[in-house]
């Protein structure tokens, strides 16, 4: 029996299939498929997945590979992470295509789409894309996509950088922590809006206030309060305010990237009642952990913009719950030790990033479950709804005709986080120790556990 399975489909038909031809089965008596958790089989072609069957028509005679899941196991489709800081070239010492896509592979992430800042030259016209696909190419094990940069005076270069297949432009509106990347002065994002609305592109924002922060207190010393009050909640709100009034007045799409104050959620949705372009992301850190835990000099925890208190905490799983919040991802942005500064612990000096690619799935799993949401709410939020973000049709679902990248989950497995044996280039995150629920067992990159990803461009 054929299981009838609803939700976006791609625009193309898988061709027939013959059993002798089939290259992977994969049985599930638990599949997330189509929005809810349902018994099927999932066959393979070519790297496709072409016929999603009832748990016990898989049984029948068929060429190639027949996987067969526990009860305790779960087929997801494999996540797609749009907020990557790849880091290579420049600073591979921080991270680097190898190190960060098996990292991402082992959490369940088999998708990633790469910022266009803290590599050397960052993404900023054609001629460092190329670079950077060149380094990307025969190192990474999960697929990769780019975003590109706008940065001031760089507006003739979005449309040359959105045909040759970036996701889309990420800016800031204060300053990024390097200097190669500036931020955009308002005037100069209302121009490269217009510009990217003009071919229909999309821009993701890092959205916080340069002036509301130049008028904080400074973040120098230990104390985790001190840094909190150094990045207001009200710098985050005006720059949002901003960023969707520009959107209603140019008619472009933007993105707001890891949002962290709850305050901004009910203009966000507001403005989406409106009719105004805009989606939004979070994080799992300010999912995971609260302002009032972080001790005394952990600059491990350091992020911007910061883990705020636990009653904020609580309302970005609120603006998940109502859809006021579209997506989760890591922005895994790491660094070597010596710049978290830890023989000081002054989070003044130390660098802003968090890394947890390989555990973001547990992590915003063990949270989720907590509160009562299941598996079907981790895919759409971490998988479907990041795909459709960037166009990719055929990526962050179990459907006939997309993408066979499968993961293989235990969601009720328990393991603490050992920093030493994850992935990471560098042995630093702030879920280390940290006791977390749910474990990747298998990945599969377009039916395979050997290949390497597929470089993507944008399709739309």
């Amino acid at each position: 029996m054929r299981l009838m399975l609803h939700g976006s489909r791609p625009s193309f038909r898988a061709p027939p299939v013959q059993s002798d031809s089939i290259d992977l089965v994969v049985r599930a008596s638990r599949a997330v498929i189509g929005g809810r958790e349902v018994a099927a089989s999932v066959s393979v072609v070519d790297g496709r997945i072409v016929a999603i069957d009832s748990y016990d028509a898989g049984g029948a005679v068929l060429a190639g590979t027949v996987v067969e899941l526990g009860s305790h196991e779960v087929l997801l489709p494999g996540l797609v992470d749009t907020h990557v800081h790849v880091n290579e070239p420049g600073r591979t010492e921080w991270e680097g295509f190898a190190s960060a896509t098996r990292a991402a592979a082992a959490g369940g992430i088999t998708t990633i789409v790469d910022m266009p800042l803290n590599s050397i030259p960052p993404t900023v016209d054609v001629a460092a894309l190329e670079i950077k696909r060149r380094v990307a190419a025969d190192q990474s094990v999960v697929n990769v996509g780019f975003w590109g940069g706008a940065v001031p005076g760089n507006v003739d270069q979005l449309r040359p950088l959105h045909d040759a297949g970036v996701f889309g432009f990420k800016c800031f509106l204060l300053a990024s922590g390097v200097d190669e990347f500036p931020p955009l002065t308002i005037p100069e994002l209302e121009k490269a809006l217009i510009e990217i609305a003009s071919f229909d592109g999309l821009m993701i924002v890092h959205a916080e206030n340069a002036e509301v922060i130049a008028e904080a207190p400074s973040a120098a010393g230990r104390e985790y309060s001190g840094f909190l009050e150094s990045r207001p909640r009200a710098a985050e709100n005006r720059a949002i305010e901003q960023v969707i009034e520009l959107s209603r007045r140019t008619g472009c799409r933007v993105h707001i990237l890891h949002l962290s104050s709850a305050d901004a959620l009910p203009m966000i949705a507001a403005a989406k009642r409106d009719g105004v372009r805009v989606t939004v992301e979070t994080c799992p850190h300010y999912l995971c952990f609260d302002a009032e835990a972080v001790p005394a000099g952990a600059t491990q925890f350091k992020c911007c913009p910061p883990i705020r208190e636990a009653g904020n905490r609580e309302l970005l799983w609120q603006g998940l719950s109502d859809g006021t919040i579209d997506t989760i991802v890591t922005d895994h942005s790491p660094c070597t030790p010596d710049l978290k500064r830890f023989d000081t612990g002054d989070f003044g000096d130390a660098w802003g990033g968090i890394a947890s690619l390989q555990v973001s799935l547990a992590a915003v799993w063990t949270e989720a479950r907590s509160r009562g949401f299941a598996l079907t709410d981790i895919v759409r939020w971490m998988a479907t709804n990041t795909a459709d973000q960037v166009g990719m049709a055929d990526r962050g679902r179990i459907e006939i005709g997309c993408a066979a990248d499968l993961v293989v989950f235990a969601p009720d497995e328990k393991f603490t986080v050992d920093v030493a044996q994850l992935y990471h280039r560098n042995p630093v995150t702030a879920y280390d120790r940290v006791g977390l629920s749910g474990v990747v067992r298998r990945s599969w990159i377009a039916g395979s556990e050997s290949s390497t990803g597929q470089l993507l461009r944008r399709q739309r």
